[in-house]
């Protein structure tokens, strides 16, 4: 059992699980074996394998609300989410303070569009033990909207990804329209790029509390939603990063030309450490099929998994990665392009947010920004969403993206 557990911790899921397995052969009666091979299960994306094992575990041990909270998220990646609300309100009931359950009740009301509830819930994402991101203590007050901030210093600082930063950065402004003075704190790669936006006394990179320049209050950025009470109707829309130097852009353009058929970027993996990669990201080889289009293809992806070397050097994609220093280099090639593919991750929300049109490759069950049952985002007018169906099958995806991309390149005309 041990060792299974530290073989998960390990990422060695399929080893974990044959261990955990071979566990539960000997004792079957243990609801931690159970929840355990429920999580590895879960964990490796095979989300209707894992639920019958937390029910086994909740049977076993009715008040376990490690594997309650883990049966309602595999009941949300299958969307079932009535069932996963119901599952959130179990462990409530049991444990009312319980961040794991606040903060997934807050994100299934998020994917349904109730933003009122959803916003308040996710403060609780700062008491949920084990996420990787590391919330830094600040002595001074935090800053929910409530207090007149006119005069003060507020600091504002990326808690979470890079690409949450570039989608909640366009609050920024509206903060220091509330006559504040503002600092933002961001992810080194985004300093550039972010001290840009209108509003920004001084941009610096992320670092500990105690280097932190002077201020009177706090917010963290994805708190800032919360802040202005925001609704799906009351999103912030306005360009709001700043351009990309155009001798940048005119450099990527030169390396680039001739323009004489469509200019499409893509990018198809994520942050390997993101909780969700198994689902989000996919494999250049599914993407390879779609470069014989007349297209001239572009790749966006900073950082190749293995095997995918080998399988870019083998297409006809342009690879200028090894210039893309920070997010402002990559703005500028962006600029060049036509349309961008892309998966959930900060390519994805850099395009968007710079106006260039791009189609969003999802899984079936989306981060909670991405709503359900829509193919646009209240949040990018050029963002195009292609969803996974319940099958959750990428080919389906591609192919669809395909018939699209073949249309888009035969109604292009040379500039």
């Amino acid at each position: 059992m041990l060792r299974a557990v530290c073989l998960r911790g390990l990422r060695q899921l399929e080893h974990s699980l044959a261990d955990s397995r071979r566990a539960y052969a000997l004792d079957p009666g243990n609801a931690g074996l159970c929840n355990n091979i429920g999580a590895v299960l879960h964990e490796l994306g095979r989300h209707d394998e894992a639920l019958p094992w937390f029910e086994m575990a909740i049977a076993r041990e009715g008040g376990n609300v490690d594997a309650l909270n883990n049966k309602a998220q595999a009941e949300y990646q299958l969307h079932r989410l009535f069932e996963a609300a119901a599952t959130y309100a179990r462990v409530m009931a049991i444990d009312p303070d319980n961040a794991t359950a606040t903060l997934g009740r807050a994100h299934l009301d998020l994917l349904g569009g109730n933003f009122q509830a959803g916003w308040a819930g996710r403060e609780a994402r700062w008491r949920v033990s084990g996420l990787t991101i590391v919330y830094p203590k600040f002595h001074q007050p935090m800053w929910l909207g409530q207090t007149d901030i006119s005069g003060k210093t507020i600091l504002i600082y990326a808690d979470e990804g890079m690409g949450d930063a570039i989608q909640f950065a366009r609050y920024v402004p509206i903060v220091a329209s509330r006559g504040a003075r503002v600092i933002l704190a961001v992810h080194s790669a985004l300093q550039p790029l972010l001290s840009g936006v209108e509003g920004v006394s001084q941009c610096i990179a992320l670092c500990s509390p105690q280097a932190m320049p002077r201020f009177d209050t706090f917010c963290p950025l994805l708190s800032l939603p919360l802040a202005f009470a925001t609704q799906l109707d009351t999103i912030p829309c306005q360009p709001y990063l700043p351009r990309p130097a155009e001798g940048r852009v005119r450099a990527f353009d030169d390396r680039l030309k001739p323009h004489d058929r469509l200019r499409v970027g893509l990018a198809w993996a994520g942050n390997p450490n993101h909780s969700n990669d198994v689902n989000r990201s996919l494999p250049l080889r599914m993407l390879a099929g779609m470069v014989d289009i007349d297209a001239t293809f572009v790749s966006l992806q900073k950082d190749l998994r293995v095997g995918d070397k080998s399988i870019l050097d083998q297409t006809r994609i342009i690879d200028l990665t090894a210039e893309l220093s920070d997010f402002s280099e990559t703005a500028a090639l962006l600029s060049c392009l036509d349309l961008v593919i892309s998966v959930d991750t900060s390519v994805a929300h850099l395009a968007s947010a710079i106006g260039c049109p791009t189609w969003l490759l999802l899984p079936h069950t989306p981060d909670y920004r991405w709503l359900l049952d829509r193919n646009d985002s209240p949040w990018y007018p050029t963002l195009r969403l292609f969803r996974q169906t319940a099958t959750r099958d990428w080919a389906q995806v591609l192919d669809w993206v395909r018939g699209e991309l073949v249309a888009r390149s035969a109604s292009f005309r040379p500039r």
